[in-house]
């Protein structure tokens, strides 16, 4: 999906997973364990779920183990998708606005990359923390506790 054609967005193409839910599908002393799971399991039967380089890098980032990220991944046959090119000129515009509201960031934060991805990729995303994707993508449909 293009710039031009965000008007069609509606989130159907699968859900982009937020780092937040994996490491709360991770941590069984999380109070949102059970939560995470549930939806992981639920929205994997409706369409894919994905992640991004942004979302596998934060997760590989306590310690790099790529076959326990991969196992963990491919218990709900997620898809590793590659960011579209067309999420720069969104992502950068997320940012424009964060600072124009005051954010004292130097660098679009990786929220940003998410949102914009999932924005031109027709996906939904599922997160702990909806409050950048609604602020900052408010078309984007959002999955959150």
């Amino acid at each position: 999906m293009t710039g031009a054609d965000l008007a069609r967005y509606d989130g159907s193409a699968g859900t982009l997973v937020d780092t937040n839910i994996w490491i709360d599908c991770i941590d069984a002393n999380s109070p949102q364990h059970g939560w995470a799971i549930d939806q992981l399991q639920k929205l994997s039967e409706r369409s894919p779920l994905h992640v991004n380089l942004i979302v596998y890098t934060e997760l590989l980032v306590p310690g790099p183990d790529v076959d326990a990220l991969d196992a963990l991944l491919d218990v709900y046959d997620t898809l590793r998708t590659p960011l579209p090119w067309a999420c720069a000129a969104l992502t950068a515009a997320a940012f424009a606005l964060y600072r124009s509201r005051g954010g004292s960031k130097q660098k679009p934060i990786p929220d940003f990359y998410i949102g914009a991805h999932a924005a031109v990729a027709n996906l939904s995303v599922l997160t702990r923390d909806p409050t950048p994707y609604r602020n900052y993508f408010p078309r984007l449909v959002v999955v959150a506790p």
